[in-house]
């Protein structure tokens, strides 16, 4: 579309928000709602035509599912007999997979490029999250699951639109991947015992449960999305490609040992677990990997750019799903959960700067350590509560901290790309 289509349909998106408001004020709320979702449709829509504004669509999209979701739950909590929320977990799968198969062993170099970055960014994380969100639980005395909630999210690895602000940001985007991908392998031990000591006093936590949760949803996935991108791109030699197949083996047969421990199985449904796992995460990446290749001549960004599509519609149906289910408790305490995830979100930013800025790294890193800290994945926090049978209490906080993350993060970036650092 032409830039004036584009400022049309911003022009009309605000004639909807007028229209809106005009129902509300005259005491008809309940019709305001297909109009509201209208409105943030047109704008996300329109904002595609601004190239400072172009960042924020996706986020506006989210907000107009979680709108329909809020007026409308009954349309995204089943499908006939069929629970939606079971859909939560494969759709973080294939989020992970697709970061994963744009990913290679290559890009965890800045780990031995830039350890003292890493270790700050990924220990300040770990630090400064679940704290700030521990202090915040106890300050605002939430019920217990919804505390419990706000504690998850900060206890999660950081978020894969970390990355991207990294990048609109001119910051160090090696180090922000880096960061990234080490807050997330060791997810499965840190997360776990972080919940145990923090959010254990709200509701029962298992530490093996919650870890196996994690290598299902996050590790093994990714390690999935690795072994499609090394038979996909194929730049690695033989040797090279066994060394790899055979560490991902041994990660997928540890993670059975996890879930032998978790589950209190015997070797009988060790074996058959194991056979599921390789199937799913070892053979299918292969057979899949080596289709494409034959039938897409190798065009990599097509396959990329599919991956990414999947990816941010699994977000905010993830989102939609479980706004849905926790509407009713969102509308009690919603409005404070959307208040205390601000001070949330920008004492990550703040801290995770100012730490790196006292450690003496340069302007790039401590931009990157920023959002590193600063955002979180919501995915992984909303199918952990899920896990947990508590998606309608203990998932409302990643459900709202989520979006609200990408609205933060965009203006953030936004405004350090207009001061390149020195």
């Amino acid at each position: 579309m032409k830039k004036d289509t584009y400022k049309i349909v911003v022009g009309f998106a605000l004639l909807l928000l007028i229209l809106c408001l005009v129902c509300i004020v005259t005491g008809n709320p309940d019709k305001s709602g297909p109009i509201l979702i209208l409105f943030f449709i047109s704008l996300a829509i329109g904002v595609r035509g601004f190239t400072n504004f172009r960042g924020f669509s996706f986020t506006i999209w989210i907000f107009a599912a979680v709108t329909a979701s809020m007026f409308f739950p009954q349309y995204f909590t089943s499908l006939g007999s069929f629970q939606l929320k079971l859909l939560i977990i494969p759709l973080l799968q294939v989020i992970m997979f697709g970061m994963g198969s744009q990913m290679s062993l290559n890009d965890f170099t800045g780990v031995i490029k830039m350890p003292k970055g890493v270790i700050i960014g990924v220990g300040s994380h770990y630090l400064i999250m679940p704290l700030v969100a521990f202090a915040i639980s106890k300050i605002f005395n939430f019920p217990p699951e919804i505390a419990a909630g706000i504690i998850l999210i900060g206890c999660v690895p950081s978020g894969l639109a970390s990355n991207v602000m990294s990048y609109i940001a001119h910051a160090n985007l090696a180090l922000a991947v880096s960061i990234g991908a080490i807050s997330t392998l060791i997810s499965p031990f840190v997360t776990p015992l972080l919940m145990k000591l923090l959010g254990g006093q709200y509701i029962e936590v298992n530490f093996w449960s919650m870890m196996l949760d994690i290598l299902n949803m996050i590790i093994l996935p990714i390690v999935a999305g690795f072994i499609f991108n090394l038979f996909n791109v194929g730049k690695e030699n033989q040797r090279v490609k066994v060394l790899q197949l055979t560490v991902f083996f041994i990660i997928i047969v540890l993670t059975n040992f996890v879930f032998m421990k978790a589950r209190h199985t015997d070797i009988a449904g060790f074996a058959i677990a194991l056979g599921k796992s390789m199937i799913w995460f070892y053979l299918l990446p292969i057979a899949v990997a080596l289709l494409l290749r034959h039938f897409m001549k190798g065009n990599n960004q097509l396959i990329g750019r599919i991956l990414s599509s999947l990816s941010m519609v699994g977000i905010a149906v993830i989102i939609t799903i479980i706004t849905a289910a926790g509407r009713d408790s969102l509308l009690k305490v919603g409005a404070l959960l959307m208040v205390t995830s601000l001070p949330h979100n920008t004492a990550g930013y703040f801290l995770g700067y100012g730490v790196s800025w006292l450690f003496g790294m340069p302007e790039k890193d401590r931009r990157t350590v920023a959002f590193e800290v600063g955002m979180q994945n919501g995915g992984l926090a909303s199918g952990l509560a899920l896990q947990m049978g508590k998606i309608a209490t203990v998932g409302l906080a990643p459900a709202i901290f989520g979006p609200l993350m990408n609205v933060t993060g965009s203006a953030l970036a936004s405004w350090w790309r207009s001061k390149p650092p020195k």
